[in-house]
């Protein structure tokens, strides 16, 4: 073979330069395109992370917050924020089981329709118990006892349990008499029992995860309750279609497998919940020892609770008599315009009755404490500031009032009715605000009697006989004249009572004395148990 001439090596030579230099030039464009690619991705983190930064900042940590001597509307904000997420979680868990179902079938939602009153009923009952650790808690916290703060969680734990069993077996047993006293009938009573004996059984995991909210929210965290909250919603959207359709080993249970994956999303979120109680990793921790049943220690809660259940009881109670109202009187076009008017406006009582509730924990520690001013300062802020947003939604929702009806319904006429409503309470927003926070500020207190009359006198005594005569002599506009009337009328009676300055002391004293319905009622009787008779029916139990 001939040997290279040195003009083909030259040319070889260039070749490879060439070569290298093209494959240079690329690898540079890409070095220098994937370092784009990374400059842009860091920065579309960086600005993620920004956002996610602003979030977090909004939401404060126990030790964040100062509730004996920060500023009080500002630790009122942080700590009434994650009750209005959580609320909106809790209607978020409705809505998936309301969805899934009505992908299921006609008869599930009817099923739901039915159940979902009972369920807001049973948990009612209960509710008297969350409320009454919460304000046990934080008077406890307040006073800096941290003995009987911790006695007082797992007392209120104990006897949650307790109730959680009597509920279940009167509800799991007679629930189903009650759905058919509704006039649920065939396949959808029968799917409504099923539903609700499931929640029945598991009704531990319902009670106890709301009393968790109220201990720690006594104890100012309620960060902690809102996170886990979160992640039950996240679990229950993802299983509920499981349950309810099938899947794989999971057999098609329709309306009760919603239930079932509603009492383990719970349950799960429950066992956390314990375990933080039992090793006390936030501060506030129980014991079993200290769960042994105390009589005494019953009768405080039962005083506590007690009113607090009836107001959440009486409050279901007119809202559905107030609808029977609307069926008695009127065509199912307004009834269904009443109905989206209805679920837009209980939207307004998420920050509303948040803001109650950071009232009653600032009061609560407050109170313990010792610091009547600034207990007081805490329920007038509330008020304040209630007022002045609410009053500022209220001017957008008379102003928007048919395009939000309009969301919810394409039917001209239906949104039509629920826009009326809509404009005609508007105004009236504010003092709504106004009620819930010095509600929140008497049940801080202890004083749940007096929310309990001021509630029920409202929905009861004022909007339901209104609401009556007007729907029988004015038509559809004395029922939407009823609810604003009612809501000042509640607003004026709370702040008048709140003036009588009957909720300043503290109810953790050892030697705390009967008359707390007497101090509010001028002596129409002692305690909330002798009001109701039940010192009559457990002799020396309640004593």
């Amino acid at each position: 073979m001939s040997s290279e001439t040195e003009s083909e090596k030259e040319s070889k030579a260039r070749n490879r330069g060439l070569k290298t230099s093209t494959f240079f030039f690329l690898d540079s464009i890409i070095i220098i395109s994937i370092a784009r690619v990374s400059m842009k991705q860091d920065k579309i983190r960086s600005k993620i992370s920004g956002v996610f930064s602003g979030i977090r900042s909004q939401f404060k940590s126990k030790e964040d917050l100062d509730l004996l001597n920060g500023p009080v509307g500002k630790n009122l904000f942080y700590l009434s924020l994650p009750v209005i997420v959580i609320n909106l979680l809790q209607t978020m868990y409705n809505l998936a089981d309301t969805f899934w179902l009505g992908q299921y079938s006609g008869d599930a939602l009817a099923a739901i329709t039915f159940a979902f009153p009972l369920v807001f009923f049973l948990i009612s009952l209960g509710m008297g118990l969350a409320v009454a650790g919460s304000v046990l808690v934080a008077q406890f916290e307040g006073s800096g006892n941290k003995e009987r703060r911790n006695y007082a969680a797992s007392q209120t734990i104990g006897f949650t349990a307790l109730a959680s069993v009597i509920l279940g077996l009167f509800g799991y047993y007679f629930i189903g008499d009650i759905v058919g006293l509704l006039g649920a009938t065939g396949g959808v009573a029968a799917s409504a029992e099923a539903y609700l004996q499931v929640i029945s059984i598991g009704l531990f995991s319902m009670f106890g995860f709301l009393v968790f909210q109220s201990l720690m929210r006594g104890f100012g965290d309620t960060m902690t309750p809102m996170v886990l909250m979160l992640g039950t919603v996240i679990l229950n959207i993802i299983i509920d279609p499981l349950f309810i359709f099938g899947f794989w080993i999971i057999p098609e249970m329709g309306v009760m497998g919603a239930a079932i994956a509603t009492v383990f999303s719970r349950t799960l979120s429950l066992i956390i919940a314990v375990w933080i109680l039992f090793t006390g990793r936030k501060g506030l921790e129980i014991s079993l020892s200290e769960m042994k049943p105390d009589l005494s220690f019953f009768k405080r809660i039962m005083n506590i609770g007690v009113p607090a259940s009836v107001e959440g009881t009486g409050r279901s109670v007119s809202v559905n008599a107030l609808t029977a109202v609307m069926g008695w009187t009127f065509a199912d076009p307004i009834i269904a315009g009443f109905g989206i008017g209805i679920r837009i406006f209980s939207m307004v009582f998420l920050p509303a009755a948040a803001l109650g509730r950071g009232v009653e924990s600032m009061t609560g520690q407050n109170l313990g404490a010792g610091n009547f001013d600034r207990a007081g300062k805490t329920a007038r802020d509330s008020a304040k500031y209630s007022f002045l947003i609410l009053t500022g939604l209220g001017v957008l929702v008379f102003l928007l009032a048919e395009p939000i009806a309009s969301v919810f319904t394409p039917d001209d006429q239906i949104a039509g009715v629920a826009a009326e409503f809509l404009r005609y309470v508007a105004f009236s927003f504010g003092f709504i605000g106004v009620l819930r926070s010095y509600n929140g500020s008497f049940r801080g207190a202890g004083k749940t009697v007096t929310a309990a009359i001021i509630s029920i006198s409202t929905l009861g005594l004022i909007r339901l006989p209104i609401a009556y005569w007007g729907s029988t002599s004015i038509g559809t506009r004395g029922v939407w004249a009823a609810f604003f009337i009612s809501n000042i009328a509640g607003a004026a009676i709370a702040y008048l009572w709140y003036q009588r300055g009957t909720w300043r002391h503290s109810i953790t004293e050892d030697d705390q004395s009967k008359g707390e319905v007497a101090e509010e009622t001028e002596g129409f009787g002692d305690t909330i148990t002798e009001k109701l008779g039940l010192n009559k029916l457990f002799p020396g139990f309640l004593k």
